[in-house]
């Protein structure tokens, strides 16, 4: 977008519909949008297809709210502490249907999308069971060489969620550190909402183009948010937070006790503000890198 693209989280979120598909957690355990995800708690929009990598808790979080319908997904759970009890309760009583991914196959599929190809080959899955286990991929075969391929279908996301360091008014954003498969997912996706911690002057964004990941033509909305992504890091602002990633799977074993949690950190919080007053941990950076100075000019 052109325009300045700012609204609120409350309104960014309010135009995810139910029933929509949504990327989230794309850069792995790195800037994984909490906040956008707990407003689609508040804001109850139900029948979600969820597609990510590794989506640490976020994925667990929605599911436990009854957000969920669907998942395409390589991995779910609690990094910190392995089993996700929402994800793992919803699978044993088949609430949830389960598209399942390798890393790479997720990447491979959000880049076709994003490429407008039906497919992507690769020979990666073919050391997996993963034929066994699904008929989502075809067994094929290369028509020039002949050696077999596995076919991944495209997925192209009503929505990709992305976090970020900053962005412009308009919708360019800053990205850096580790950033997964934003960029195929941002590519395929219909809609793009991007949290940022900070809301900048387009004259800081010019400054350094080749950080810009994402564009302001590809941007539907975009909400200044700080600590967005807590309680994963985000390179350059604040450390994982790793005590409430065992504090949560301390208190989420059963739906009821996920339920109390929730009201603490979610139902009961106004906003981003109330919820920072919430947490104890000292995440600050300690010993910060700086990247060398890049010249630009004519």
């Amino acid at each position: 977008m052109t325009a300045d693209s700012r609204i609120t989280l409350e309104e960014a979120i309010s135009e995810i519909k139910p029933g929509s598909s949504v990327a989230a957690g794309l850069a792995l355990e790195h800037a994984i949008p909490f906040a956008a995800g707990h407003e689609l708690l508040r804001q109850r929009i139900g029948d979600l297809t969820l597609i990510g990598p590794i989506s640490d808790l976020l994925f667990d979080q929605l599911i436990g709210g009854g957000l969920v319908s669907r998942i395409r997904a390589a991995w779910v759970g609690n990094v910190s502490a392995g089993t996700g009890y929402r994800f793992r309760e919803a699978i044993e009583d088949q609430e949830v249907e389960i598209e399942d991914h390798s890393n790479f196959s997720i990447a491979l599929a959000l880049k076709a999308g994003a490429m407008g190809l039906p497919y992507l080959p690769t020979r990666s899955l073919l050391g997996s069971d993963i034929f066994k286990q699904s008929d989502l991929f075809l067994d094929s075969e290369d028509p020039f060489t002949g050696d077999r391929l596995a076919l991944v279908p495209a997925i192209k996301p009503d929505w990709a969620i992305v976090h970020a360091q900053r962005a412009s008014p308009e919708g360019d954003v800053h990205l850096w550190g580790n950033t997964g498969i934003t960029d195929p997912a941002v590519g395929a996706a219909e809609n793009i909402l991007v949290t940022a911690e900070e809301i900048v002057d387009p004259d800081i964004i010019k400054s350094d183009p080749s950080r810009v990941a994402i564009t302001q033509e590809q941007v539907t909305a975009v909400v200044e948010c700080p600590f967005g992504a807590h309680p994963s890091p985000l390179a350059g602002h604040y450390n994982r937070d790793n005590g409430y990633y065992l504090d949560y799977h301390r208190r989420t074993a059963t739906q009821e006790a996920f339920n109390e949690w929730a009201d603490e950190w979610v139902y009961d919080v106004e906003n981003r503000d109330e919820y920072l007053e919430q947490i104890d941990a000292d995440l600050s950076i300690t010993d910060p890198t700086v990247a060398a100075e890049v010249q630009y000019g004519q």
